[in-house]
């Protein structure tokens, strides 16, 4: 169930596909920038302190890019900006979106058989009053053997390079291979649904 949205509009920072997804299936309409940062110069040990750091990163990129425009102060009024982070852990390492087909093929037969660590960020930041408000979230995945060429097949489409650790759960020929997920699958896809409304809320 959306907060009336009527009182303000949304700026998503992302250009992922499933964010945009989860956000309409939440009731919101919304408008659409990406960031465009460079985020491996961002470095944390922590997975919930660097999904945040990147949330915060994206955000200061497009509130800077904004104030730019000769239209922010009319719009900022009542304007809300989410950005979001999602990295994948794979026993202990931080796996972000794979640089190769070879590291993206790495990463999927890694899964097969075993089970990843989802951790996401959501941030939202009140254009007019400053305030932000954000916090993370994670879920686990429990993978059945993955055949090599479904893996195969997956690295061919190209979509496994533009995802968190190269993990589409959502994908049709990725899902028959997915034994539980322990959390919420909107985690696992990159906005979580509770933590992103509850941010809103505290936003406003």
């Amino acid at each position: 169930m959306s907060t009336n949205s009527s009182a303000f509009t949304i700026i998503l920072g992302s250009s992922s596909m499933a964010r945009r997804q989860i956000l309409t299936e939440m009731g919101y309409e919304f408008t659409i920038m990406s960031a465009d940062i460079d985020e491996k110069v961002i470095r944390r040990e922590k997975p919930a302190a660097l999904v945040m750091a990147l949330a915060e990163a994206k955000a200061d990129a497009i509130v800077s890019r904004l104030k730019s425009t000769a239209q922010f102060e009319a719009e900022a009024h009542s304007t809300l900006l989410i950005t979001a982070d999602t990295v994948v852990v794979y026993e202990g390492i931080i796996r972000e979106k794979p640089s190769s087909k070879e590291e993206a093929r790495e990463f999927i037969k890694g899964y097969s058989g075993g089970q990843a660590e989802v951790v996401g960020s959501v941030l939202v930041t009140n254009l007019k009053t400053g305030k932000r408000k954000g916090g993370w979230d994670r879920a686990e995945v429990y993978f059945y053997n993955i055949p090599d060429e479904v893996i195969d097949s997956l690295i061919n489409e190209g979509f496994t390079l533009n995802v968190a650790g190269g993990l589409m759960l959502e994908h049709p020929m990725t899902l028959p291979f997915v034994e539980a997920v322990v959390g919420t699958t909107d985690t696992v896809m990159g906005l979580p649904k509770a933590l992103t409304e509850k941010c809103i809320l505290e936003a406003l």
